[in-house]
């Protein structure tokens, strides 16, 4: 792509300075293009500085348009862009941060019959997906090619990331050989997302991709790096190639191979919402449900909602024999977060008298029953 003009050596002066990228790093930077799968939540950050960075060229690869939903996390997108197909808006984002990247368009869906041909142009993948067909296909099109993967997932507060490359180390399906059971792992639509942490996680992904074109530091090759937003911790574990996995040949059915058939799910979080009003007024009336709090026994021994039955989290799955699914279910837990989550896991097991109630025990305190004790 040629030489660093004297602008932009200006401008990358910080990056000059350091020994460790340099002139020479620099223009490997210029020189390199990644493709970023998903200009949504994980694409936002990482586009954003990798374009700041000084990659030469960066293709974007996305087919839906901005949603006001989107602008709590999708950072790269604003007010004004809601409407406008999400490729127009971070192209634009991009070229007002650094004039000097080529970006190139795919308003499409990655597919068996186009993934090889559009990622062969490029260096570096950078997996910004939400689904686990299009992670499989990623995957499987970066071994075929020989690319690395820049992998990042997220749900609610936690996140993941780490660097598929099958010619150094594990793929994506050393880590997970199979997909989950249809409709296990609720989407970030029906389970939320904290909105910083695709920024978390998305500047990992776009640090990753930095070290693998300059070839600084130690990628994640054969590392997963998990984040706790709410613990604010990180924890490392180790991949290795399992000998045992099927060798990667060719792209086939994903939609198929990770078994999308039709599954009930909660369509919408608010629908199963009851607020501590309504459930008083349930309880005044004597109607036959069952409260069950899903929070730990040291929160319990603080305060507990009267005829409540103590179901933690951390052992749901194992004691939901002790459910009715014929009976009304409501969930609660400090403040209606966890209790959502046993709410989906008990939806997918088949119950569907469920609620979740707003603002959990918290709320209880303060609007129905003042004399109870409230803890942060």
């Amino acid at each position: 792509m040629g030489n660093l003009s004297h602008e932009e050596i200006f401008r990358y002066s910080r990056h000059l300075i350091m020994p460790e990228v340099g002139l020479e790093g620099q223009q490997k930077l210029k020189d390199a293009s990644v493709l970023c799968i998903g200009a949504g939540g994980l694409g936002s950050p990482l586009l954003l500085y990798l374009a700041a960075a000084g990659v030469g060229k960066l293709g974007i690869m996305d087919f839906d348009v901005v949603d006001n939903t989107n602008l709590q996390r999708q950072v790269i997108h604003g007010t004004k862009d809601v409407g406008r197909p999400k490729l127009e808006s971070a192209r634009d984002t991009i070229l007002d941060i650094n004039p000097f990247v080529e970006v190139e368009l795919y308003q499409t869906r990655l597919t068996s019959d186009n993934a090889l041909e559009i990622m062969r142009d490029y260096d570096v993948i950078a997996d910004g997906t939400d689904n686990f067909p299009t992670r499989y296909l990623v995957n499987d099109a970066c071994v075929l090619l020989g690319k690395p993967n820049v992998y990042g997932s997220i749900f609610r507060f936690e996140g993941q990331a780490s660097v598929f490359d099958a010619t150094r180390g594990p793929n994506y399906r050393d880590l997970y050989p199979e997909p989950p059971p249809p409709g296990m792992v609720p989407s970030c639509a029906e389970g939320g997302v904290f909105g910083v942490l695709p920024g978390i996680i998305g500047v990992i992904q776009a640090t990753e991709a930095i070290k693998l074109i300059t070839g600084i530091g130690e990628p994640l090759i054969g590392r997963l790096l998990i984040y706790d937003a709410l613990a604010m911790s990180f924890t490392e574990l180790k991949l290795r190639k399992d000998p045992n996995s099927p060798k990667i040949t060719k792209l086939i059915d994903y939609q198929h191979f990770c078994g999308m058939s039709e599954m009930p799910v909660i369509e919408s979080v608010a629908d199963v919402q009851l607020t501590v009003e309504d459930l008083k007024a349930k309880m005044d009336k004597h109607e036959d449900l069952l409260l069950v709090d899903v929070r730990e026994p040291h929160e319990w021994e603080i305060c507990h909602i009267e005829g409540a039955k103590l179901l933690p989290l951390s052992r749901f799955t194992k004691e939901i024999n002790q459910l009715n699914s014929a009976q009304e279910i409501v969930l609660h837990c400090h403040k209606g977060i966890r209790s959502l989550k046993a709410l989906q896991f008990l939806h997918q097991a088949g119950f569907r008298k469920l609620k979740n109630l707003q603002g959990g025990i918290d709320a209880w305190a303060s609007r129905i029953d003042p004399d109870m004790p409230r803890y942060a």
